[in-house]
């Protein structure tokens, strides 16, 4: 049961917290785009896809912390040091999705934002991305690991 549990949350975040780190990562050009070129309609479906990409898989992550959890508990690492780190980080990775990034891809959405809009939601995109491979690395490379690695 364990290694159906550790390969359900591992595809889980492959399937959810990938696309939502490419899509967030490609909104800010996207949006200074379509800023620069308001009668562009290519241009604002772009970054309407994207935020929406960004919504729905952020949603659809809701299941990587849940099989997360029932992965440590199956293989009794719920109090390493590691997995603790892990949960943290991903606790602040999810905070700075809703709080930070979201909500200023929709100011931008809606057309209210501006150019220092984007530069703000570009180095909140790379805080949410560098959290989340950083919680990859602990998740690889985990101390006390039985792969030997």
């Amino acid at each position: 049961m364990t290694k159906l549990l550790l390969a359900v949350h591992v595809l889980a975040a492959i399937v959810a917290i990938g696309p939502v780190t490419v899509a967030a990562s490609m909104f800010p050009p996207a949006a200074r785009r379509a800023l620069a070129a308001p009668d562009d309609a290519r241009a604002s479906e772009t970054v309407r896809l994207l935020h929406r990409i960004c919504q729905v898989y952020a949603a659809v992550g809701l299941a990587v912390p849940v099989f997360g959890f029932a992965t440590a508990g199956a293989m009794g690492v719920m109090g390493d040091p590691w997995l603790i780190a892990s949960i943290v980080l991903t606790v602040l990775a999810a905070g700075v999705l809703l709080v930070l990034v979201l909500p200023r891809q929709e100011v931008l959405v809606e057309g209210t934002g501006a150019r220092e809009t984007t530069v703000r939601l570009a180095m909140f995109t790379g805080v949410f991305n560098l959290l989340w491979a950083t919680v990859t690395v602990l998740m690889i490379v985990r101390p006390g690991s039985t792969t030997g690695a």
